[in-house]
């Protein structure tokens, strides 16, 4: 087997909004004192692994994210941060900051769906990123090919600047970024879950083809 990399996947910790139930996607807020805990209890667990760069989103609790990971991981804590506006979260549109469960309600109902439990079953991610953009009465939120081709361009950036190294690359994400985009890049990965608050997903690049190792991962946390 020739030279890889591996790429640990880490969503940021548990925000405001998240904690309110509010649709977030570039529009940011902070931690709150639990996910702060949750990112400590994260980075202890992954304080073994020796990281050779740092990446994260260009929006803020995903740097405040990765601060504390670092600072909990003693070979990697001198890494620079590098924001990458490529892995931001998808855009909702007029749709940011409204309540979740009433957003979604309404984005299921213009995909022609019952429920958003319905949508959730039937619907590919793709699907509910391009009704989102349809039931935005703006239509300023992202469609899948936008957010897909963004993501897309800042992974080819790491691949082309990491391949053949056998690093570990950390990067520090938001949940819809990570599945949509081991969704699209591993084959083994159909439809998957929900990601959770500073939960790991390690994937490991070789001889051209993306491995999952771990997805979702929270067993590590100390």
């Amino acid at each position: 087997m020739g030279k890889g990399c591996t790429f640990y996947f880490v969503r940021h910790g548990e925000t405001f909004f998240n904690q309110y139930m509010k649709m977030q996607g570039w529009s940011d807020t902070p931690l709150t004192k639990d996910g702060r805990f949750t990112v400590i209890r994260s980075g202890r667990g992954l304080s073994d692994v020796r990281f050779s760069a740092a990446y994260c989103s260009d929006l803020r609790r995903t740097e405040e994210t990765l601060e504390i990971l670092l600072e909990e991981n003693f070979s990697s804590r001198n890494l620079k941060i590098q924001p990458m506006p490529e892995f931001r979260e998808a855009f909702y549109g007029s749709f940011e900051g409204s309540d979740v469960a009433e957003s979604w309600d309404t984005i299921s109902k213009t995909l022609g769906y019952d429920s958003a439990d319905e949508m959730r079953e039937k619907a590919t991610l793709a699907d509910r990123m391009d009704g989102t953009k349809k039931a935005d009465p703006r239509h300023d939120a992202e469609d899948f090919l936008t957010f897909w081709l963004r993501v897309e361009k800042g992974m080819l950036k790491l691949i082309d600047k990491h391949r053949e190294t056998d690093e570990n690359i950390l990067i520090v994400a938001h949940g819809n970024t990570i599945r949509n985009l081991l969704n699209g890049i591993v084959p083994e990965l159909d439809m998957p879950t929900s990601v959770e608050n500073a939960s790991v997903s390690v994937v490991n690049y070789h001889d051209g083809q993306y491995h999952l190792e771990r997805f979702n991962d929270t067993k590590h946390f100390r």
